[in-house]
């Protein structure tokens, strides 16, 4: 099998741990000896800086990778507002379009492989008029991974973003679940109705809590996916 050089974290929905999961994607990539890099194409809820405006997804995306990559390369649009980018941006003035951000990701992916992708809340959040979220895998052929925030409700929200993912063109690679609600009932029960429900595979459980770089243990069968 070839080695995928690129990938895109998808979620189904904000503030379910898209970011913890692509950082230990990364570090467990690194430690198979791949050279692998994050990247937050747009982030909202950026925050003044004395080097500028810096966003904590894209920072640790920044630290999980290799040293030396420029923070303007992994997140190209910052906004500072903690909306949904098409109105962060409306406020900053700024305009959100997929040639800069195509360029951006070109020029990431022409020093790194893969390139792991991180998504801005949901599949379809707008990221100005005219263009969601999901334009960038489809335009940049970016095999999904699907972050599944373990919570009540999370039957609906997995199957709802998977058909919309296979929908829209994309294929869906596998599924990650993250326990972000540590009192969730009948976690295993929902875990195999997921597995049996979704048209992909699980590529990985991760516990509650915890760094990033301890929770790539559990992301084998991701890396594997990924060649």
């Amino acid at each position: 099998m070839t080695p995928l050089d690129r990938v895109f974290i998808a979620g189904t929905d904000t503030g379910i741990g898209k970011t913890h999961v692509s950082c230990a994607l990364l570090h467990a990539l690194r430690a198979a000896g791949r050279d692998a890099v994050g990247m937050k194409p747009v982030a909202s809820g950026c925050e003044e800086t004395p080097e500028g405006l810096r966003n904590e997804d894209a920072l640790a995306l920044q630290a999980a990778g290799p040293a030396g990559v420029p923070y303007a390369a992994i997140n190209p649009v910052s906004l500072r507002a903690p909306l949904s980018p098409h109105l962060a941006a409306a406020r900053d003035g700024v305009t959100v379009a997929l040639p800069p951000l195509t360029e951006a990701f070109e020029r990431l992916h022409a020093h790194h492989s893969p390139v792991v992708v991180e998504g801005v809340g949901g599949w379809l959040v707008p990221l100005a008029p005219g263009l969601m979220a999901s334009a960038l895998a489809q335009a940049w052929e970016l095999p999904v991974i699907l972050v599944v925030g373990l919570r009540l409700g999370c039957l609906n929200h997995a199957l709802l973003s998977a058909r919309a993912i296979v929908a829209d063109g994309c294929r869906l690679l596998g599924w990650v679940g993250n326990r972000i609600d540590p009192a969730m009932e009948a976690v295993d029960d929902n875990l195999a109705t997921l597995r049996e429900l979704l048209p992909a595979p699980c590529l990985g459980v991760l516990p509650h809590g915890g760094p990033a770089a301890s929770a790539a243990r559990h992301l084998a069968d991701a890396v594997a996916a990924l060649g």
